[in-house]
């Protein structure tokens, strides 16, 4: 009997710990500020809720288990949706499904626990530190993710802050080269179209960084090469 409360509990813990990061990650899509971030992380929500579902069964909270069962339906949705708001309002369901699951799973491991108490089957001290333990290393485990995820977003951040950043560059560049060139074939009395540049419809801010200076090289060199042209059929 001693053995059957103790793997009830073991695996209503493991529960409790997938349970808790299904919940960490849907508070994210809800904070989420796009359509990706919220896809992402209600993704990751999904993960942690069918990794929950086996432990939930082999510890016997059918009620956690039907919550798990409904979050994931609902964040399920989000994959398919189009809008920012149509995918926050499945979020927002399943984060307070989410969390009712928590509370479920906390009360089912507390009624083992004390079953187990009244039938003189207590925990040992030295369980009772490992049980300790492994909380104390889920909730690590929890911010060490929590952390990696905003390092995550902080360097997305910054990378499209440079690529802004480049992109004007080069835009600046390229306004003030071809005003130069113009200028310098109405200096030389050539008649000519004005130069202007071909490629302003492309959006590359979705393109890597290397991509963006290879992009705007040749447009350069197409836009000198255009000059060169112009000013040698200059009479």
């Amino acid at each position: 009997m001693a053995s059957i409360a103790m793997n009830a509990q073991t695996n209503c813990d493991n529960a409790n710990s997938y349970l808790v990061n299904a919940y960490s990650h849907v508070k994210d899509a809800y904070d989420s500020n796009n359509i990706s971030h919220i896809k992402y992380y209600a993704n990751r929500s999904v993960e942690s809720l069918k990794l929950s579902k086996e432990s939930l069964i082999t510890c016997g909270c059918k009620t956690a288990l039907n919550l798990a069962n409904k979050g994931i339906e609902l964040l399920a949705k989000v994959e398919h949706v189009e809008t920012f708001e149509d995918g926050r309002f499945y979020v927002k369901r399943a984060r307070d499904i989410s969390k009712e699951s928590v509370i479920e799973i906390d009360k089912c491991a507390f009624s083992i626990y004390n079953n187990a108490t009244d039938k003189n089957e207590e925990l040992s001290d030295i369980q009772n530190e490992q049980l300790k333990l492994k909380q104390q290393q889920d909730a690590l485990q929890l911010k060490e993710e929590g952390l990696k995820i905003k390092l995550a977003q902080q360097k997305e951040k910054e990378l499209t802050l440079k690529k802004k950043q480049l992109i004007t560059s080069y835009n600046n560049a390229i306004a003030s080269n071809i005003k130069t060139y113009n200028n310098a074939l109405k200096i030389c009395d050539c008649t000519h179209e004005p130069i202007e540049n071909v490629n302003t419809s492309e959006n590359i801010s979705t393109k890597s960084i290397d991509d963006i200076k290879r992009f705007y090289t040749d447009n350069l060199k197409a836009l000198a090469s255009n000059y060169l042209n112009e000013l040698n059929s200059c009479h």
